[in-house]
């Protein structure tokens, strides 16, 4: 099935990739090749979103898509076939490519499209599907894994199969070693089995040589008992018995059987014997034969006897011998019986020696055994101290080694932080050049905008901008801010708020824009309303909640506080410890208090029952830190958590304990251990929380750790010093522990500081009080100041002191177990120490900067000294801090005693001055209220905090906590917002008083003016203090909106004003096709005929053209003119200005609007507040709000009733109209412009309505002031029933309405300000009959009255003299901005003038020119080559163009080589060297030939010019000697000698010269061929060069000098190359050895043979004979002779040479001429066939390279060189035949061929005859 699927895809379908049935699970696991085919079939749109990678995340996006597209075929798909297909399983590719296909196949033949299909599904199918679709998508993300997974997967595989490897090749060593390990026992066995057998064969020589000491005896039968061999014996001895008788039975029958046999015998004999006798007696009757038997009988008994005889004798024998043998036997017995016991004696001393002597062995083994034992231990000892030694000894490299790491990483940490550091400088650097350029470009700018005069106020801006790091090109727009803005937007608004602030400031203060001018200088107001102040602080204190007050007793004991810091290991442990010995003081380690307060909670520590308030105390000194250690856990800690012991708390103990946030009612169990946790200590409970923590592995917070410290230090007595070790190490720690130690926090009283700054509109001076210092915590703290490298080495130090000690083998698992928390801790301490640098590298500035700031307690002390020094020095400065704190201490008694005194003798005199009873009694009056508000006021320093009125710590540095002085004594401090009204007291009692002899009555908001502080309704702050804030907020605000408007007015103005100027500058530039005209004119000029040039009507019509020309330019500049003209007029008629000018008076009108609103507002809150202090309800506002009209900008009508804020309409004056008024002011200066004066009309009528505004502002103020004095005054009346009251009111409202008119005289205002008080006070009591009491609160009660009437009507006065005072102001800025404005703008429209003036002057100027240059080319009747430019204003002739073409400059002839002093010339050399070479190629000829062929060039010269005319005179005879001279004992003529020689003269080489041109010649030829091409040659070079001082003659049709050496080096190179080949090859040793030549031929010789070696050769010290002196004299004379021009070089070289051999002679070095010289180098240099020896000219033309070739081959076999291998020179010049050669060999001599031209020259000019040749020569 797979091959009709790979064919039905291969062929069918064509898919990018050829699918295999071997590939095919592999070629579908991508996905890629099934999206391809449905997208083939039209099904898969999105099929450019897959890809063809096989990573998971390629993989798990194409099924995600194929999945829907799937279902909607129908095909059975879901995440596990995803997955199979994805894993490559087997089968799973190939049953969906079948489905696949069969679906394919149905929807082909239905013909629907994938979007037919999915349109044929109902809707909730399709929801459904691709819901499954989703589901399918996580399902399958979820199955297959990440890519990185497969990526883990491979590389797990990988390290897997390494570790397989690595594992086969442990086994295989470890098997390895087995086998090794068993192959060394295998050789110990045989070693030990060996040398048993050695051993065992050693004892048996030992007992063989006992054995043979021992006396051999033979040993009995070994018999098992006696009684065995009793019976053996007699059993022996019966047998023998039994045999003896036996035998003797035998023998005793033997005997009866011969007796019987006898007597049978005897008797048949004897029968016999009758018969037989009778027989033969009867038959023989012989007595012979009787006789004969009778003998026989006779012999036979004899024989028979004889017999018997023998046996008994044997028998005899036999029985001695038996009883011998019986004999022997028993003696042999007795013998045994009685040797047995010597015998048994021996065996056992035989064996008593063995044993004695195994005994000896035994011994002697176990004493060797012993020695062993002891070797053993003592080896064992000495390899356990050698390993111990080694592990030591490894331990102190690794320790080192670890230690040149630490360093290295300390290196590297303090690089990465001088990096860090260098980073950060860097960016500051490069944000600050940034801001520098952007500052520089930004005046650049506007120096372009402004014409170089940028404004003062633009450059503060951006001065203040850079000063604060702001940007100052703008980074976004913000006018439409979205609801989160981005950063940039941000960074604009706080520019945009910065400036905000800085102008307001500039306001508010006076200074910078809105700065006085001289006029009003005089007539400044008190910048602070104090009455008004004091009335807010008032409101503001009574709608706070009152604070309590926080008291710290000041302890004034001797005892000293301090603290030691510095790094890890500075020293500070030790140097506290050496302190303690020598002082009475505490020390308190951080490390150590969290021991112990963990150890006191395991102990658990509990609250002894006699110190319950203790206790409490303790608990209730720093409860917040208890409970905020949650909050303050990202405040990490530097201390270490490993430092604190290591014991755990009891899981069901900490659960019960710390079981606070279940819901859970708790067990009886954990109820009972929280009793028990409530009960614990303080500093139990701190462990608690600590061990808690670190169980958790948390660190512990600082609030924690602060809280241990502050309860270590309670616990100390209060005279007893105390002094920190190490603590606090952070900022946060010092900032807690201040705050915990003091109650004051540092960081609230700064905070209180810069609230107090913020400007306020009216601040109390009263109540700015001088806050006291927070009493120091320390009162030293010393840094022990060490580098950290130095540090390092301590720790490194430390750490090696456990390895500087030898110590036995038996005490190392001691030592190992004693120290070991010791090593923990050290090695915790080594983990941390660079981590715990970096930390107080960073922490230390911050630290350093928290204790000099207020205080300088900081002592820094140079730690890295030895211990006792600095112990010394510790002690030094503790004891100078103590003696300190001594005198500081003693001075703060004497004080505190002197104010006792001071306030005792105070108390004693009664009060002398008048004025103080009454407000003694006003306190009386309410004493609860003061003493509530004395303490607020006066004694709680951090309380104040909202209001923000104290001072800075800085200014407050005098301790004065306990001084409690009354309001009215309290210290002046200067507020935030103004000056101190101490000024004008005087100068309004002046006023005041009419009579100078009575001291006049304090002024209301005066320093001795005692403020009314009736009791308010509490309604009354409730609703006036957020109104205030309300009043500030939009007065601060609506101030700032303005001036930011009209800063960015400015920027707009100068950006317009730069636009007209420019786009009018464009204007004037515009294209004015003036060139168009010029071009045509001198087109028809230059196109006149030649010939009417001179005539003179040409020329008139010329010049009138010329005119015509003129007055069309002329045209064509009036023309710009006007419409220059005419665009500055509508750019002065623009409508901008008029606008600008009118949103500029709408700002300064929202100014003044600003200051009216503050001030109807304050007047209001005024006349509640009094009115509420009176009891009286606040009266409703009728009267609206005073509004400041504004400028209508557009002529829209617009009704009433739709606008809140009125408008007045431009008042636009005619010239017609305001012709007549005279102008007092005009900014139009010199001759008038009308069309600048409507500018100049428009900015009267402004300056008008500007003047206007502010005097409706000013009256307004004045009236509401009026309104609320005629108020009082009714009020008054109303009150005061009698008459005389009624009379006086009417007599006031008069007053007050002439106040009205008069609002400007402000001096005059408070005279009758003045009056109105005593005429109140002069206000007679009813008539009445009432009590005293009743009398006496009356009268407090009417003087109430009149004091809060006249506090209310001095603050509402101050306000309306400020207010008109700053509406002045305003009015006056408005009015210089105004007039600086039109005086831009005026200057600009002139400066446009001036520029329309000049470009029209110029122009003209530019046509006059023009005319002049044209007339200047009519009269010299010229054409106008150059181009004539007429662009704009400029005119000029442009050079660069031409109009028609320069005629070519003349060609110059080549140079000519000239004949001289008989010199042929390069071209002669040349056709001689073609001659040659047709002729003899390799450059030898016969001397016959070589004489006719010159002969033939002389006589047949007529025309050819081969040779110069001095050779034409030659005869054949001179032409002979001269073929002679070239032909030395030879009949062959080398040409290219004779034409190197003829070329003459060029420089002649010394010897230095050929072999540095040889060397050059070899560095080109880098194949070492031996030869070069003529581009290699021309780049080598020869000894001399072609570049000659060559004149260029000025005249152009002058040839060139002709450079003959330069033709030269060129000719050498034709002369000497092989032309054969193509391209040339030159033999460039061969040439060099033709140059090698010489006057004298000796000298030639080693000349060449120098060359042909490649280094100097030295001539040998030889005496010169006759015949060379003779031959060198000649030769010496003959070049000089020859030629004369070398002959100073020539005499020069032979001088030199003269020196060089004497010096040769002399200082020969040793090693000279080492060089080995081949033989073919030799036949080289010798060439051969001009020997003398060579008679026969045929043998010598034969022979010419095998004559010197035998010579020297047997030159090399006598010199030892038997296979012709190189000699040394040295050894070679030393042969006779070398000699010989080297003095009379000539080719090497340069011929003296000039005496044959000088000697014919001089026969011919003798004779006076002139040859034909020479007359040729004389006619050419």
């Amino acid at each position: 099935m797979s091959e009709i699927l790979c064919q039905w895809l291969n062929q069918e379908l064509k898919v990018s990739q050829t699918v295999y049935p071997k590939s095919f699970a592999k070629a579908f696991a991508s996905g890629y090749l099934i999206g391809e085919i449905l997208h083939k079939f039209e099904l898969q749109d999105d099929f450019s979103e897959f890809s063809e990678s096989r990573v998971s995340g390629a993989k798990l996006n194409n099924f995600a898509r194929l999945e829907p597209t799937l279902h909607l075929l129908g095909v059975q798909f879901d995440q596990n076939v995803a997955k199979n297909i994805i894993t490559e399983k087997p089968g799973a590719a190939t049953k969906l490519l079948y489905q696949l296909y069969t679906a394919l196949q149905k929807k082909k033949k239905s013909g629907l499209t994938g979007v037919e299909m999915q349109t044929m599904q109902p809707m909730a199918n399709v929801r459904f599907q691709n819901m499954k679709s989703e589901a399918f998508r996580d399902r399958l993300r979820n199955l297959i894994p990440r890519q990185t997974d497969f990526n883990l997967m491979r590389v797990t595989h990988r390290f897997q199969e390494k570790y397989k490897h690595m594992k086969e090749d442990l086994v295989r060593m470890h098997f390895e070693k087995l086998e090794n390990f068993q192959k060394l026992k295998e050789e110990q066995r045989c070693f030990n089995i060996e040398k048993q057998r050695l051993s065992r064969r050693r004892q048996n020589e030992i007992m063989a040589k006992i054995q043979a000491a021992i006396i051999q005896i033979p040993k009995p039968t070994s018999n098992r008992t006696l009684k065995a061999l009793e019976a053996q014996k007699m059993m022996k001895k019966k047998k023998e018995a039994e045999d003896v008788a036996n035998e003797i039975k035998k023998f005793e029958a033997l005997i009866k059987k011969d007796l019987q046999a006898k007597e049978s015998a005897s008797k048949t004999s004897l029968d016999t014997a009758g018969q037989t006798t009778t027989d033969l007696l009867n038959t023989y009757s012989d007595d012979d034969y009787i006789k004969k038997i009778q003998k026989r009988l006779e012999e036979d008994a004899f024989a028979r006897e004889q017999r018997e005889k023998r046996r008994r004798r044997l028998l005899m024998d036999q029985l001695i011998a038996h009883e011998a043998q019986e004999e022997a036997f028993r003696e042999e017995q007795l013998i045994n019986r009685l040797m047995r016991q010597s015998q048994q004696e021996r065996r056992i001393a035989v064996q008593l020696m063995h044993v004695r002597h195994e005994k000896e062995v035994l011994w002697q083994n176990r004493i060797f055994r012993e020695k062993q034992y002891e070797e053993r231990r003592l080896k064992d000892f000495q390899d356990a101290l050698d390993r111990e030694a080694a592990l030591a000894k490894q331990a102190k490299i690794d320790f080192e080694e670890q230690a040149i790491r630490e360093k290295e990483i300390h290196e590297q940490i303090a690089v990465e932080r001088a990096q860090a550091h260098y980073k950060k400088h860097y960016l500051m650097c490069a944000e600050i050049l940034d801001q520098i350029l952007d500052l520089s470009t930004k005046v650049a700018d506007y120096r372009m905008l402004t014409n170089n005069l940028i404004p003062h106020k633009l450059m503060h801006d951006w001065k203040e901008l850079f000063m604060n790091g702001k940007p100052i090109y703008e980074q976004a727009s913000i006018k439409y801010l979205p609801p989160k803005p981005s950063a940039e937007q941000r960074i604009e608004l706080e520019k945009r708020d910065l400036l905000d602030n800085s102008d307001y400031e500039e306001y508010k203060n006076m200074v910078g824009e809105w700065a006085l001018p001289e006029e009003m200088v005089d007539n400044v107001p008190p910048s602070n309303n104090c009455i008004l102040g004091h009335v807010i602080h008032r409101l503001i204190e009574k709608s706070l909640p009152p604070q309590t007050e926080s008291t710290v007793p000041e302890s004034l004991s001797f005892a000293i506080k301090g603290c030691l810091l510095g790094k890890t290991f500075s020293g500070k442990t030790t140097a506290l410890k050496f302190l303690q010995k020598d002082f009475p003081i505490q020390i308190l380690s951080i490390d150590t208090l969290v021991q112990e307060a963990i150890q006191a909670f395991h102990n658990n520590e509990k609250v002894s029952k006699a110190l319950p308030i203790q206790n409490e105390a303790e608990e209730s000194t720093f409860p917040v830190l208890q409970e905020s250690i949650k909050e303050s856990q990202d405040l990490q800690s530097k201390f270490s958590a490993d430092s604190v012991l290591n014991e755990a708390l009891p899981e069901s103990e900490d659960k019960a304990v710390f079981s606070t946030d279940t819901n859970e009612t708790p067990k009886a169990e954990n109820v009972k251990s929280s009793d028990d946790f409530s009960k614990l200590t303080v500093r139990a409970r701190l462990g608690a929380k600590s061990e808690k923590l670190l169980k958790k592995g948390k660190s512990i917070p600082d609030t924690l750790l602060v809280s241990i410290m502050v309860n270590a230090i309670n616990e100390i007595p209060v005279d007893q010093g105390w002094v920190l070790d190490g603590f606090p190490m952070t900022l946060n720690q010092a900032k807690l522990l201040e705050e915990a130690l003091t109650g004051c926090d540092r960081s609230s009283i700064e905070q209180e500081e810069k609230k107090a700054q913020i400007s306020t509109l009216a601040v109390d001076p009263s109540a700015a009080k001088a806050v006291p210092l927070p009493p120091a915590v320390f009162d030293f703290v010393m840094l022990l100041d060490i580098s950290d490298n130095s540090s390092l080495s301590r720790v490194i130090d430390t750490m090696a002191d456990a390895f500087s000690t030898e110590i036995p083998y038996k005490a190392i698992c001691q030592r190992v177990a004693a120290i070991n928390h010791d090593v923990d801790e050290d090695q915790n301490l080594r983990d941390q120490i660079q981590h715990r640098i970096t930390g107080f590298l960073d922490n230390w500035p911050l630290l350093e900067k928290w204790f000099t700031e207020p205080e300088d307690i900081l002592i820094k002390i140079n730690a890295e000294v030895d211990q006792e020094s600095l112990c010394q020095k510790v002690k030094e400065i503790f004891t100078t801090e103590i003696m300190k704190k001594e005198i500081k201490v003693k001075k703060k008694l004497e004080e505190k005693e002197a104010e006792k005194k001071e306030e005792v003798s105070l108390a004693e005199p009664p009060p002398p001055t008048p004025p103080l009873p009454e407000p003694e009694k006003e306190k009386e009056t309410h004493p609860q209220r003061e003493y509530s508000k004395s303490p607020t006021a006066k004694g709680k320093p951090p309380a104040e905090s909202p209001h923000g009125k104290k001072e800075s710590l800085q200014e407050g540095k005098g301790k004065k906590g306990d001084t409690s002085l009354k309001r009215k004594g309290s210290p002046k401090g200067k507020s935030s917002g103004g000056k101190v009204p101490v000024k004008k007291s005087p100068a309004e009692s002046v006023d005041v008083s009419p009579t100078p002899t009575v001291p006049p009555p304090p002024k209301p908001g005066s320093e001795e003016w005692i403020y009314v502080n009736e009791p308010i309704p509490e309604e009354i702050p409730s609703f006036l203090v957020p109104y205030w804030e309300l009043i500030e907020n939009s007065y601060v605000n609506s101030i700032k909106t303005v001036l930011r408007h009209l800063r960015e007015d400015q920027h707009v103005v100068l950006s317009y004003l730069h636009n007209i100027r420019t786009s009018f500058q464009q204007f004037l530039r515009r294209p004015d096709h003036k060139q168009d005209f010029v071009s045509q004119w001198q087109a028809d000029f230059n196109s006149l005929p030649e010939d009417l040039w001179d005539d003179e009507e040409t020329k008139a019509e010329l010049h009138q053209r010329v005119n015509d020309l003129r007055d069309r330019l002329w045209d064509i500049c009036d023309g710009r003119k006007e419409e220059a003209e005419q665009e500055r007029l509508d750019i002065i008629n623009k409508s901008w200005f008029q606008d600008s000018t009118g949103i500029t008076m709408n700002h300064f009108f929202s100014l003044m609007q600003a200051e009216l609103n503050r001030f109807q507002d304050t007047k209001r809150l005024l006349q509640d507040y009094y009115r509420g202090m009176e009891c009286k309800i606040p009266t409703e506002e009728t009267k609206r709000f005073t509004r400041i009209p504004l400028v209508q900008l557009d002529s829209k009508d617009i009704l009433e009733n739709q606008v809140r804020i009125p408008l007045v309409s431009r008042i636009s004056i005619s010239p017609d109209s305001a012709t007549s008024r005279s102008k007092p002011k005009t900014i139009l200066k010199g001759k008038i412009d009308y069309s600048l004066e409507k500018v100049e009309l428009n900015f009267e009528a402004d300056e008008k309505l500007v003047m206007d505004t502010w005097q409706q502002a000013s009256l307004a103020v004045s009236h509401m002031v009026a309104a609320e004095i005629h108020q009082r005054l009714l009020e008054e009346e109303k009150e005061n029933q009698p008459a005389e009251t009624k009379e006086k009111s009417p007599q006031m409202s008069a007053n007050k309405k002439a106040k009205k008119e008069q609002a400007k005289k402000k001096k005059e205002d408070k005279k009758e300000k003045g009056k109105s008080s005593p005429a109140l006070e002069a206000a007679p009591t009813p008539t009445a009959v009432l009590t005293a009491e009743e009398i006496a609160k009356m009268e407090t009660k009417n003087e109430l009255r009149l004091k809060i009437k006249e506090e209310h009507l001095a603050a509402l006065q101050f306000e309306e003299r400020a207010t008109q005072f700053r509406l002045e102001l305003i009015k006056t800025k408005a009015l210089a901005f105004l007039e600086d404005l039109v005086t831009k703008i005026v200057d600009i429209y002139k400066l446009m003038e001036k520029w329309l003036g000049e470009r029209y002057l110029k122009e003209m100027a530019s046509v006059e020119k023009l005319t002049e240059v044209a007339r200047h080319h009519i009269e010299t009747s010229s054409k106008i080559q150059n181009e004539l430019y007429l662009d704009q204003e400029d005119f000029f002739i442009n050079g660069d163009v031409k109009v028609f073409p320069d005629p070519p400059p003349p060609v110059r002839p080549p140079p000519v080589e000239k004949e001289e002093n008989g010199t042929l010339t390069i071209e002669q050399l040349d056709s001689l060297r073609e001659q040659f070479l047709n002729i003899a190629p390799k450059g030898i000829i016969g001397n016959k030939a070589f004489t006719d062929i010159l002969l033939d060039l002389v006589t047949l010269n007529l025309g050819t010019s081969n040779f110069p005319s001095s050779w034409m005179h030659l005869t054949q005879p001179e032409l002979q000697e001269l073929t002679s001279l070239l032909t030395i004992n030879s009949e062959f003529v080398d040409w290219r000698k004779f034409l190197l020689v003829t070329s003459l003269p060029w420089p002649f080489p010394l010897e230095e010269m050929l072999l540095e041109t040889l060397q050059r010649f070899k560095a080109v030829d880098e194949e070492q061929l031996g030869t070069i091409t003529f581009e290699q040659y021309m780049q080598a070079g020869l000894w001399f060069t072609g570049d000659e001082d060559i004149k260029i003659p000025e005249n152009p049709l002058e040839p060139l000098p002709f450079n003959r050496q330069e033709h030269l080096i060129e000719f050498f190179f034709r002369l000497f190359a092989d032309c054969e080949k193509d391209p040339p090859q030159l033999d460039y040793t061969e040439m060099l050895l033709y140059f090698a030549c010489h006057p004298d031929p000796v000298e030639g010789v080693y000349r060449a043979l120098s060359v042909a070696v490649g280094t100097h050769i030295f001539q040998p010290i030889r005496m010169p004979n006759l015949t060379a002196e003779e031959t060198y004299s000649f030769t010496n004379l003959s070049p000089l002779e020859e030629y004369p021009e070398l002959e100073e070089n020539f005499i020069s070289e032979e001088r030199e040479l003269r020196e060089e051999r004497d010096e040769k002679e002399e200082e020969i070095p040793e090693n000279a001429n080492t060089e080995k010289m081949p033989m073919e180098t030799l036949l080289k240099v010798f060439r051969g066939g001009n020997e003398a020896q060579d008679a026969h000219r045929f043998a010598s033309h034969l022979k010419t390279g095998n004559i010197y070739s035998e010579n020297f081959t047997k030159v090399f076999q006598d010199l030892g060189a038997k296979n012709l291998e190189p000699i040394e020179v040295a050894v070679l010049l030393k042969h006779p035949f070398i000699q010989d050669l080297i003095a009379s060999y000539p080719d090497y001599k340069i011929p003296a061929m000039k005496i044959i031209f000088q000697r014919s020259e001089h026969a011919q000019g003798s004779d006076g005859e002139r040859s034909p040749l020479r007359l040729l020569e004389e006619k050419k």
